[in-house]
C-alpha cells in the first residue's frame, strides 16, 4: 500500500514537473482570464492552463515559438501540449484545445517544422495543419474552420480518429481547406462522418468566422462571399473622451450674424414713416427649430500599438477598445473605427487611393532572436471596385539595402472593412482594411507578409482618394 501511495506521488511530481511554459500573454482586452485568474500582459501560460474570455474578452497568446493563439469573446480554451525539440523536430509534440467559442491558430516556427505532430482539437474534430492560419467556431455540437493563410486538414472523431491522439487525422473522413478557396469553411457535426463544405456567407450569425479572427464591425449577412464576419462588436463609448484622443468630425455651423438686413437688431433696419402707427398683432412664437448639425462620420484609427525598435507607441490599445471598434490586430499594428456614422459601401462605381502615409518593418527571424528594420513605402496603389466588393492594393518596401515588391487582394464588407488574405504565397499581403467618408474620403489598412522563410513584413499605410 505504501509503495503504491509514493508511485502515485512520484507519477503526479512528474507530470507537474513535465508542464511547461507555452507562451506569454501579449494583449489583454475586457474579461479574460487564465486559471481563473484576471490575465495580465506579460504573465506566462502553461501547459494546460485552462484560458477563458467574458462577453467583452479578447486574449492573444504568443507562443515560445512565435506564434499566436488568440481568443475571442465567450471562449474557453487550452494549450494542452507544447513541448519543443529544436534538435530532433520529430520529438515534437503540440496540442491546443478549443472547448467553446472562437479562437484563431497561427502557427510557429516550431509548427511549420514539425506539422505532422500538431493536433488543434475541438469537442467533436481533430484540426491539422499545412503550415498555417486559420480561425475556429466551436460548441459542443458543431465545429467550423476557415483559413487565412495555407491548409488545413479536418476530420470529425471517430473509430479512426481519437482526441487523445495526436498530428492531424487523415483518412477518408477527413476533408482539406486551403486559402485559396475563398469564402469557404469547412463544418463537421457531432457523429456526421466527413467535413461539409459551406459558403461562409449562409453561417448564421453569431456562429460565423472571419478568416482572421478580429473582432470587426458591421452586420452580419453585409459581407461578400469572400470573408464573413464572427459577429458584430459592440465597444461602449467612454463618457468623457481622452483629450489627446477625441474623435475628429466636421465643423458645426456658425449662429447667425447680427447687424445684416432684416437682422431685426436696429442696425441696419429702415427708419418708420413719421405719423400713426398701427401695433402689429400678436403672433405667438412658433416652436424653435434648431439647426440642423452635419453628422460626424465614423473615421480611422489605425497606427502601432506595440514599441518597435524604442519607439513610443501611437496609442493605447486598451484605452482605444474602451471608444472603438476593432477591426483588425497585428503583433504591431492596429486599425479601429472611431465612433460616427457609420460607412455605407456604394452599390457600384470605382474608386482609386493615392498612399498619403505609412509605416513598415521588415522582421529577420533569428530562431530564438528577431530584428526590425525600417522600410520606407513607395509606388503605393489602392483600388476599390464597389460592384464586385473587392479592392486591389501594391507597393514597394525599401530598407537601407534591399527592395521588395508587395501586392493584395480582397473583398469589401457592406460597412467599408476590407480583408484579404496571402495565400501562402511570398509577398502577398494580408490584410486588415477599412474604408471612411471622414476627411472627404479615406481609407487604411494594417498588413502582413512573408519574404522568405527568414524574414517577414509588417505595417499600416494610410489613403486619400485620387482626385479626377
Amino acid at each position: 500500500m505504501l509503495r503504491t501511495v509514493i508511485a502515485v506521488a512520484l507519477l503526479g511530481l512528474a507530470a507537474a514537473a513535465h508542464a511547461g511554459e507555452a507562451g506569454k500573454v501579449i494583449f489583454v482586452a475586457g474579461d479574460a482570464q487564465v486559471v481563473g485568474r484576471p490575465a495580465a500582459e506579460g504573465a506566462a501560460v502553461e501547459e494546460g492552463q485552462l484560458l477563458q474570455t467574458g462577453a467583452d474578452g479578447f486574449l492573444y497568446v504568443k507562443t515560445v515559438d512565435n506564434g499566436l493563439f488568440i481568443l475571442r469573446p465567450n471562449t474557453r480554451a487550452r494549450i494542452v501540449t507544447y513541448q519543443i525539440d529544436d534538435k530532433n523536430p520529430d520529438n515534437t509534440r503540440i496540442k491546443l484545445e478549443l472547448i467553446s467559442g472562437v479562437a484563431r491558430s497561427k502557427s510557429g516556427d516550431a509548427v511549420k517544422r514539425a506539422r505532422q505532430n500538431f493536433r488543434f482539437n475541438t469537442p467533436v474534430a481533430a484540426i491539422g495543419v499545412r503550415g498555417t492560419d486559420f480561425t475556429v467556431f466551436t460548441d459542443n455540437a458543431t465545429s467550423r474552420v476557415s483559413v487565412l493563410s495555407g491548409g488545413v486538414v479536418v476530420t470529425g472523431f471517430g473509430d479512426a480518429c481519437r482526441p487523445d491522439g495526436i498530428g492531424p487525422c487523415e483518412g477518408v473522413f477527413s476533408r482539406e481547406l486551403s486559402a485559396a478557396q475563398r469564402g469557404k469553411v469547412l463544418q463537421v457535426k457531432a457523429g456526421a462522418g466527413a467535413p461539409i463544405e459551406i459558403n461562409s456567407e449562409s453561417v448564421l450569425q453569431g456562429q460565423s468566422v472571419n478568416p482572421a479572427g478580429a473582432p470587426v464591425a458591421g452586420a452580419a449577412g453585409a459581407m461578400t462571399p469572400a470573408e464573413q464576419t464572427v459577429n458584430t462588436r459592440r465597444t461602449e463609448q467612454l463618457a468623457n473622451d481622452l483629450a489627446s484622443k477625441a474623435p475628429s468630425g466636421g465643423t458645426e455651423p456658425s449662429d447667425p450674424v447680427p447687424g445684416q438686413p432684416g437682422a431685426g437688431d436696429g442696425s441696419t433696419d429702415p427708419v418708420p414713416p413719421v405719423g400713426p402707427v398701427t401695433p402689429d398683432p400678436v403672433v405667438p412664437p412658433g416652436p424653435v427649430v434648431p439647426p440642423e448639425l452635419p453628422k460626424q462620420q465614423a473615421g480611422i484609427l489605425w497606427g502601432r500599438w506595440q514599441r518597435v525598435n524604442d519607439l513610443p507607441t501611437d496609442f493605447n490599445l486598451t484605452l482605444e477598445l474602451r471608444k472603438n471598434q476593432l477591426i483588425g490586430l497585428s503583433s504591431n499594428f492596429g486599425i479601429l473605427r472611431t465612433p460616427g456614422q457609420a460607412y455605407v459601401t456604394p452599390e457600384r462605381g470605382a474608386a482609386g487611393f493615392a498612399l498619403a502615409d505609412g509605416e513598415a518593418y521588415v522582421i529577420t527571424n533569428f530562431g530564438t532572436t528577431s530584428v526590425a528594420s525600417t522600410a520606407t513605402l513607395s509606388n503605393g496603389k489602392l483600388n476599390v471596385d464597389f460592384g464586385s466588393r473587392a479592392f486591389t492594393t501594391s507597393f514597394d518596401a525599401a530598407t537601407r539595402s534591399e527592395k521588395f515588391s508587395f501586392q493584395g487582394d480582397g473583398a469589401i464588407t457592406g460597412d467599408g472593412a476590407m480583408y484579404g488574405g496571402i495565400n501562402g504565397r511570398a509577398n502577398y499581403l494580408n490584410i486588415y482594411g477599412l474604408l471612411s467618408n471622414d476627411k472627404g474620403g479615406e481609407a487604411a489598412y494594417i498588413f502582413d507578409g512573408r519574404i522568405d522563410e527568414r524574414r517577414s513584413i509588417n505595417g499600416a499605410t494610410y489613403w486619400m482618394p485620387v482626385k479626377k
